[in-house]
């Protein structure tokens, strides 16, 4: 018996965790609980891809499949999954759709790859970014894919940008008349609490179209269900969900034993992931995020900010965090090659840090203790907070607690919503 070329790339692809789940039970079956993974995890989680492959792509048998994918798209043994399931003749991959910074990653923020064949595959390449409703459903309908597949990491805030790419996906999908499948990751901070302000839907975005939390506690998985029925319940997409195994709610990104991409440029480290949901609220103000230097978003500065800022942060005596002094120089964005005095955010008991919370008491110290801090001239501060209340409260004077205290009636009615659609203990 010979194989085909497709046949003998399949064999030989999967290897490792997808050879090894090919063979056993089928989706349900469980790695084995003492093998070590890249985190310091217990190689335990199975991701949605990792089941999709290890049931032979039962959910896509007979469909032309495109897929919605980026660097993070891999397996356990950091394979990409589209470099797997183009030889495989088990699946009929036909198309990629790139987000932003694109489908190999090669673009930084607020870009994309746009139109073209990738080398390594041949697989025709369509841009998704900045693409929404009938424009991204025309998308769709001249790949000629019947199915659409998600498979991206998110970092599990708001604003970034991967859920909404999936929202829009989702609408376009049911507009061409395409299934939708999901599959499912970890969010790298856990999916144990909702936290942070919920979006007023006039302050609709791309860093955030509808009415979730700054930081939502959910997988993608999750969130699709959530759009989908409260979002979208007009015109829902045909869709289907890949969840994983072996993941719990309380799990960081080192728990699960995966390897870590990094979504995006400047999340180089779950640690970014971590923070990320209150610092990056300093994209809105004329402070530094850390964008250009090896610290993103935990790094924070300006010129002519000095130790009192770190002082006032650290006499607030938040939970699980400290702040440091620091000096640094970006090698690009605000402030580029000019040295910053800040500070650098330290999470010491992430079992207890809230990083809206502190991404709050950072900007009511930094305006208290600089006289130059200011907002950014097109608020867009209210549109990463989803409203102008945390802006407004604190030109006010308002101090942590009272802007976080704001929010706590629409965060508990998320909340609420929220624990219909989740998926896992």
């Amino acid at each position: 018996m010979s194989l085909s070329r497709r046949g003998l790339l399949a064999a030989g692809g999967a290897v490792g965790a997808l050879a090894a789940t090919a063979a056993s039970a089928g989706p349900a079956a469980a790695v084995p609980p003492h093998g070590k993974g890249h985190g310091g995890g217990h190689g335990r989680v199975r991701t949605g891809f990792d089941r999709l492959a290890a049931d032979g792509y039962a959910a896509l048998k007979g469909q032309r499949v495109g897929i919605v994918t980026n660097p993070t798209g891999i397996t356990s043994d950091v394979r990409h999954i589209v470099d797997v399931m183009h030889p495989d003749e088990r699946v009929n991959l036909i198309a990629v759709f790139g987000p932003e910074h694109g489908f190999r990653g090669t673009a930084q923020a607020g870009g994309s790859e746009g139109r073209y064949d990738d080398p390594a595959t041949g697989l025709p390449v369509y841009d998704t970014y900045l693409k929404s409703g009938q424009a991204l459903a025309d998308v769709f309908t001249a790949s000629g894919v019947d199915t659409i597949v998600f498979d991206i990491q998110d970092a599990g805030a708001r604003f970034y940008t991967y859920i909404w790419t999936l929202y829009d996906c989702l609408e376009a999908a049911a507009l061409a008349g395409k299934k939708f499948v999901v599959l499912d990751r970890p969010n790298p901070v856990t999916g144990r609490a909702a936290l942070g302000p919920v979006l007023d839907p006039a302050f609709g975005t791309f860093v955030g179209r509808r009415e979730i939390s700054q930081a939502h506690g959910m997988t993608v998985t999750e969130l699709a269900l959530l759009f989908n029925s409260e979002f979208l319940a007009e015109r829902p997409a045909e869709l289907e969900i890949v969840k994983m195994s072996g993941w719990s709610r309380s799990d960081f990104f080192d728990d699960t034993g995966l390897p870590w991409v990094p979504p995006s440029p400047n999340m180089p480290t779950p640690d970014t992931a971590l923070v990320y949901s209150g610092t990056c609220l300093f994209e809105g103000t004329n402070l530094s995020e850390g964008r250009g230097t090896t610290r993103p978003f935990e790094l924070l500065g300006a010129e002519g900010v000095d130790h009192t800022w770190a002082a006032a942060a650290n006499a607030l005596e938040l939970p699980g965090v400290a702040f440091r002094e620091a000096y640094f120089a970006p090698t690009f964005s605000k402030f580029q090659g000019r040295t910053v005095g800040g500070v650098q955010v330290h999470v010491l008991d992430r079992q207890v840090f809230d990083p809206v919370r502190t991404g709050i008491a950072l900007l009511v110290t930094a305006k208290q203790s600089w006289s130059g801090f200011a907002w950014r001239p097109d608020n867009w501060i209210d549109k990463l907070t989803g409203n102008t209340r945390v802006r407004t409260m604190i030109d006010a004077g308002a101090d942590t607690d009272e802007v976080v205290g704001a929010w706590a009636a629409d965060l508990a009615a998320f909340r609420a919503v929220r624990k219909r659609y989740l998926q896992y203990r």
